[in-house]
């Protein structure tokens, strides 16, 4: 089983910026990719950004130049970031961490983390 473990979020003002961090746990054997997700309010959950295993990054467009995802290379201890600056009221969500990968050398998994909580005020 794999646990994620977010943490970072918090109220801020506009203009200002967070880290959030999430860290994967158990029996993982490999990771395909770690990502981050919003859910504003009464919206679906959206994506943010994803890395892959391999540092590849994609974030979305309208996210670009503000959010940046990063991994803890070279420490490798199945933590992802998400830092996000010049944050603007309608950033205000719950984030979510998902993980995929593989654990106990044989079963695919996808996790979510159990969101945390930005709020940006003007």
């Amino acid at each position: 089983q794999v646990q994620l473990v977010e943490s970072g979020g918090g109220l801020v003002q506009r203009g200002g910026s967070l880290e959030l961090s999430c860290r994967a746990s158990g029996s993982i054997t490999s990771l395909a990719d770690m990502g981050w997700y919003l859910q504003a309010p009464c919206r679906q959950r959206d994506f943010v950004a994803r890395i892959s295993d391999g540092r590849r990054t994609n974030h979305a467009d309208s996210l670009k130049g503000r959010f940046t995802i990063s991994r803890d290379y070279p420490k490798n201890t199945n933590t992802v970031y998400l830092r996000m600056n010049s944050l603007k009221p309608e950033d205000t969500a719950v984030y979510y961490c998902n993980v995929r990968g593989v654990s106990d050398y044989v079963t695919p998994f996808d996790s979510w983390g159990q969101g945390t909580q930005v709020t940006v005020s003007s």
